[in-house]
C-alpha cells in the first residue's frame, strides 16, 4: 500500500479580531501587542457616572486637557503587552539577581569606605519613597486616563517603581542594618534636604490630568532625578571612589530609565504634533514642572555631590530639555 503525504496550505479565514482589523487593516495579521491593545479600551453603555465624579463617564477622554482624534495613537514603542513586559522584567530580575550574588560572595559591600557607605545611605535610602510616590502615580494614570495603548504600560510603569523600591530596600539591607530603612524614613519626613522634593512628591498625587500627571512625573521628575542621582551620584561619584557595588547593586534604575524614555518620548512627541493646541498645553507643563522639580532636587543635589550638584543639576536638565525638543517639545535649559 502506498502512502501519498502531501502539504497543504490552510488560509485563515480571517487575520485577526474584528475590532483589531479595523485598526491595522483586514488584509494583515496583528502582532500580539495589537491584538492585547487595540479596541480594549471600553467606549460606550455604560450604566452610570460615577458617583465621586459625575461631571465624567466612568471612562472619560475629557478627563485630560489633551484632545485627540484617537488615543489608540499613543503607541508604546517598545510594543509591551503583559507577556512581552513580563519577560523582559524576569530577565532583568536574572541579571540583578547575579549581582546581588556576585557582591555578597566577594564581600564587596564591606569593602566600600565608611563615609562613602553612609553617604550612599543617606541619598539613596529616602528615594524608596519618591519610587513609592512614581508607583502611586502611574497607578492613576492607568485608572483616569484614557485610551489601552495610554494606560496599560502606564500600569506596568507603576510596577516597575514599586520593583525600583524594593531593589533600593535590598541594598539599604546589603549596605547596612534594617535600621537605616527607618532612618531612611525619618529623613524623608524631617531632614530639610528632603522637604522641597516631598512637597512637590504629594502634589502630584493629587494632579488631576492624567496626562499632565504623565509629563510631570514620568518626563520631567523622573527626567531629572535619574540622570542626577543615578548617573551623576551612582555611577560617577561613589563608583568612582570605591563603592562599585552600589552601582551594581542599582544597575537596574539607569537601564529601565532609558528604555522607558523611549515610551515616554514617543507619547509626548504624538499627542504634541497632533495640534499647536496640545504642544502648547504640554510646553507649559513641562516648563512649569521643571521649574518645581529642579527647585525639589537642587537640596538633593548639594547633599549628594556638595559644591558640583548645582552643575550636576544643570546637565540633567540640558538632557531633559534635548528630549524635549527631539519629542517636539520646547522646554526651559538649565
Amino acid at each position: 500500500m502506498n502512502i501519498d503525504l502531501q502539504a497543504r496550505e490552510i488560509q485563515p479565514l480571517r487575520q485577526t479580531y474584528a475590532h483589531v482589523a479595523r485598526i491595522v487593516g483586514d488584509d494583515k495579521p496583528a502582532s500580539r501587542y495589537q491584538e492585547a491593545t487595540f479596541g480594549a479600551q471600553p467606549t460606550a453603555n455604560f450604566h452610570y457616572r460615577p458617583t465621586w465624579d459625575p461631571a465624567h463617564e466612568i471612562f472619560d477622554a475629557s478627563r485630560s486637557r489633551i484632545v485627540l482624534a484617537d488615543w489608540a495613537v499613543l503607541k508604546d514603542p517598545r510594543q509591551y503587552y503583559y507577556a512581552s513586559w513580563t519577560m523582559a522584567r524576569a530577565r532583568q530580575q536574572e541579571a540583578m539577581e547575579a549581582n546581588f550574588q556576585f557582591v555578597e560572595s566577594r564581600g564587596m559591600a564591606d569593602k566600600i569606605p565608611d563615609p562613602l557607605r553612609h553617604k550612599a545611605l543617606q541619598v539613596l535610602m529616602p528615594l524608596r519613597h519618591v519610587a513609592w510616590g512614581a508607583n502611586m502615580n502611574n497607578a492613576s494614570i492607568c485608572a483616569y486616563g484614557y485610551g489601552t495603548p495610554f494606560t496599560a504600560p502606564a500600569m506596568f510603569h507603576a510596577m516597575d517603581n514599586l520593583g525600583v523600591a524594593q531593589y533600593l530596600t535590598r541594598l539599604g539591607l546589603a549596605l547596612g542594618e534594617p535600621a537605616v530603612l527607618d532612618e531612611g524614613k525619618a529623613d524623608w519626613l524631617g531632614d530639610a534636604h528632603w522637604q522641597v522634593l516631598r512637597r512637590c512628591v504629594e502634589d502630584l498625587l493629587v494632579v488631576q490630568d492624567p496626562f499632565e500627571l504623565f509629563v510631570a512625573q514620568n518626563l520631567v521628575l523622573d527626567g531629572l532625578l535619574y540622570p542626577l542621582l543615578y548617573g551623576s551620584f551612582v555611577d560617577d561619584r561613589i563608583a568612582a571612589e570605591g563603592g562599585t557595588a552600589v552601582a551594581l547593586l542599582t544597575a537596574f534604575m539607569p537601564e529601565w530609565h532609558d528604555e522607558s524614555a523611549r515610551w515616554i518620548d514617543a507619547v509626548v512627541k504624538t499627542a504634541a504634533a497632533e495640534s499647536a493646541a496640545n504642544q502648547a498645553l504640554i510646553a507649559g507643563w513641562v516648563r512649569d514642572w521643571t521649574e518645581r522639580a529642579r527647585a525639589a532636587l537642587a537640596p538633593v543635589a548639594r547633599l549628594a555631590l556638595g559644591d558640583a550638584g548645582e552643575v550636576a543639576l544643570d546637565d540633567a536638565t540640558a538632557l531633559l530639555a534635548d528630549r524635549c525638543r527631539k519629542a517636539g517639545v520646547p522646554a526651559a535649559s538649565a
